[in-house]
């Protein structure tokens, strides 16, 4: 009987809540017989609710929250601690959390120890990665990461800017370490997008190798490219600054039979809703929190057009959905240092834009006029992302790298 481990550190119920678990996504092409997922944060969830992530598993779900609180509860959790002067101070604070995190650590291996694994997955390079590392050190158990952003471009745990606030700084330079002791043993390291690649050769890593994610098998094909009257415009994605719609929705404000539909929450969401209603576009922009993956993905072809901002590396789920869906998409070009992902670079299945009002209109205009170019667009972007990002495909790579690590690790027993 085969047993994976999964260690992630993201709250299950939210991932629930959104309806985006495809089936089998911790248990590509059914391989293991056995599934265990461990959970690092304090979270409660039902093992008949995520049954489908394991297939045919039988799932089994734990639960051994990170020691993020040692930090932030301590009494040395002071902005002082950052002054050069409080140096020897703040050396003496990291080994006191570095021992109270192998404390923690201790008590997943204690618990691997009783699974039995022959493989272990960690989703992100968080705490789970560092405590997989010591797994693997003391029970020889090989272990593969998955990276789903660029730690320096988009950080989770640390920011390198030093304008943040200085409780972001403090815990940045407390955890940091933690990144690249957990990829340093890694069997694996898995980035989801190539963007990603850039941080692993800062770190010397380069026992890695891109497996993009598993993305939903509900998604439909497109079967016409004939407008709908008013044409229907959809954009997908969180509403935070890095992809703020706001120049979305001033291009369409000025256009004649065009509706279109935010699906997303965020931090702002309220700003948007209040823009919404200045412009007195209440019947024209429709803003809607959340949508269940698969009712999404059964919406997607009845729209025209898919436009989005964003000006993240990575390419997210909701914009290779709607590829996979066959949707002419419009997005802005990246501004940020390094330009657009490797994916989309001189990509001819897109159109890209400036990340302008007048830039959006444009770019709505010739998809809206040109139904030759729209219809072309929307083909070429179902066929590449058919070739390159289809579930059976992304899955079935999952599935056997998972197979040559266990392999690997047993000639070398």
């Amino acid at each position: 009987m085969s047993t994976l481990l999964v260690i992630i550190p993201d709250a299950i119920s939210t991932i629930i809540a959104k309806g985006e678990y495809q089936p089998r996504y911790y248990n590509p092409g059914n391989l293991f017989d056995e599934v265990h997922i461990l959970m690092t944060c304090k979270d409660v969830v039902k093992t008949s609710d995520m049954q489908h992530t394991v297939g045919t598993a039988r799932l089994f779900i734990h639960s051994v929250p990170d020691p993020s609180g040692i930090i932030y509860n301590s009494p040395f959790f002071k902005p002082w601690m950052l002054n050069p002067k409080a140096a020897f101070l703040l050396s003496l604070f990291k080994k006191h959390f570095m021992r109270q995190l192998d404390d923690w650590a201790g008590e997943v291996v204690n618990i691997t120890r009783q699974i039995k694994p022959d493989l272990i997955r960690c989703h992100a390079n968080d705490y789970n990665a560092y405590a997989a590392g010591k797994i693997k050190e003391q029970l020889g158990i090989p272990y593969v990461v998955s990276l789903h952003i660029n730690p320096d471009v988009n950080p989770r745990r640390r920011v390198l800017d030093s304008n943040a606030p200085w409780q972001e700084r403090l815990f940045a330079n407390i955890f940091e370490p933690v990144e690249e002791i957990g990829l340093k043993s890694a069997d694996r390291v898995l980035p989801v997008y190539s963007p990603i690649v850039a941080y692993l050769k800062r770190l010397g890593c380069e026992n890695y190798e891109i497996a993009y994610n598993v993305l939903s098998d509900h998604v439909e094909e497109k079967k016409t490219y004939a407008l709908h009257h008013p044409v229907r415009l959809i954009s997908v994605g969180r509403h935070f600054p890095l992809k703020n719609p706001e120049n979305i929705i001033r291009a369409v404000a000025d256009m004649q039979d065009v509706e279109l539909t935010l699906v997303g929450d965020g931090p702002l969401q309220e700003p948007l809703m209040q823009q919404v209603k200045d412009a007195h576009l209440e019947q024209k922009v429709l803003l809607r929190p959340s949508i269940p993956n698969r009712e999404l993905c059964h919406m997607l072809p009845e729209y025209d057009i898919f436009v989005v901002h964003t000006e993240h590396w990575e390419i997210s789920k909701a914009l290779l959905e709607a590829l996979l869906t066959g949707m002419p998409v419009l997005m802005n070009y990246r501004e940020g240092t390094g330009g657009d992902p490797e994916e989309l670079r001189g990509a001819d299945f897109i159109l890209q834009t400036r990340n302008t009002p007048e830039g959006y209109r444009e770019g709505l205009q010739r998809l809206i006029n040109d139904p030759k170019y729209r219809e072309e667009l929307g083909r070429k972007a179902f066929k590449h992302a058919r070739e390159n990002w289809a579930p059976e495909i992304t899955e079935a790579k999952y599935a056997k790298i998972y197979q040559q690590v266990m392999d690997g690790n047993r000639l070398n027993e």
